[in-house]
């Protein structure tokens, strides 16, 4: 697989700049209205024509398997052993990872995944997905968000993507998605929404999220294989000079269900994530700590849980579980 071959020429962020056959790598300051503050990107320009790659992480705090790859990844990368563009911002929203730790930031309270492609004259947050959508991601041939299991989260390894209607590009996707070497891939029906893959999709993206890593793990062992596999997807889209690999069978699901508390209390799943559940199912308790008194939790669907609630203290609207189908039961 490949993507629109560029003409070699200076990379740009802001005031980043790499020439053909060098690396760049500093803050980029991004204005946010009432306060800037300084992204760190690592541009790599090949010598060579290829596509322009995005990778980014940390758009939510306590993701840690995702940003510690970026980082060795952006580290790894050669300008004389790539063809093309690649550009790495390993923490996209730092005051979540930095001074939040979980899916909001404390700048204003808000998801950044669920306000792109932002709004520049927006609240911070989202003047930041617009700073991050406008320079990085509008910009590139094919597009990699790199999140994992939160520190409240637990987490089965997939890719996820988007149907757009658009035959070409959902192959594209499909490809790249395929080529990571993770066996799960769960797809979104459409590609409606504020998550970052899914702007990028309606904008003609290739776009993939993957999700690896769980409970805020750090594991040097687990970013090494993103970074491997990584490798491997900037081999198939010919950005490095690397035999294509014996892909991995791999099975695709579609989203079901999201199962939420509906109560305050203390959370007991009887369920972890990478369990098969069916409607109905009872996959855990939240038992009110003042009168004893449990509230039953069902699956919504039938399928497989790829992520679910670690934490003990749950509020309503906390999301306790996600589940996908199987996009084709047979297989």
């Amino acid at each position: 697989m490949s993507t629109s071959a560029r003409a070699s020429g200076s990379l740009t962020v802001g005031t980043l700049s790499a020439e053909p056959g060098s690396k760049a790598r500093g803050p980029v300051l991004a204005d946010l209205g009432a306060i800037t503050m300084n992204i760190p990107v690592t541009l790599i320009n090949g010598a060579r024509r290829g596509p322009r790659i995005v990778i980014t992480a940390g758009m939510h705090g306590g993701e840690f398997t995702g940003v510690d790859a970026a980082t060795r990844l952006s580290e790894l990368l050669k300008p004389d052993e790539v063809s093309g563009q690649v550009i790495v911002c390993p923490v996209a929203n730092p005051p979540a990872v930095y001074d939040g730790r979980l899916g909001v930031s404390p700048l204003d309270g808000v998801n950044i995944n669920r306000v792109f492609p932002g709004d520049a004259e927006g609240g911070p947050t989202e003047r930041l997905a617009a700073w991050l959508f406008a320079g990085l991601v509008g910009g590139a041939d094919a597009y990699i968000d790199l999140h994992s299991g939160g520190i409240d989260e637990t987490l089965h390894d997939f890719i996820g993507y988007r149907l757009t209607g658009e035959p070409g590009l959902d192959e594209k996707t499909r490809h790249m998605a395929h080529a990571l070497g993770i066996r799960d891939v769960v797809l979104g029906l459409n590609a409606e929404g504020g998550n970052s893959h899914a702007a990028a999709a309606r904008h003609g993206i290739p776009a993939l999220l993957v999700e690896t890593g769980d409970r805020g793990e750090r594991d040097p062992a687990a970013a090494d294989r993103l970074v491997d596999a990584l490798c491997g997807l900037l081999g198939e889209l010919r950005v490095l000079d690397r035999a294509s690999r014996e892909p991995l069978p791999v099975r695709e699901w579609v989203w079901a269900g999201a199962i939420t508390a509906e109560t305050t209390g203390l959370w007991y799943s009887d369920v972890a994530a990478g369990d098969d559940v069916t409607t109905g199912q009872v996959i855990g308790l939240i038992t009110d700590p003042a009168t004893g008194r449990e509230h039953q939790v069902v699956a919504s669907a039938t399928g497989r849980v790829f992520y679910g609630m670690h934490g003990l203290t749950v509020a309503p609207g906390a999301e306790l579980a996600a589940i996908a189908a199987p996009r084709d039961p047979g297989r």
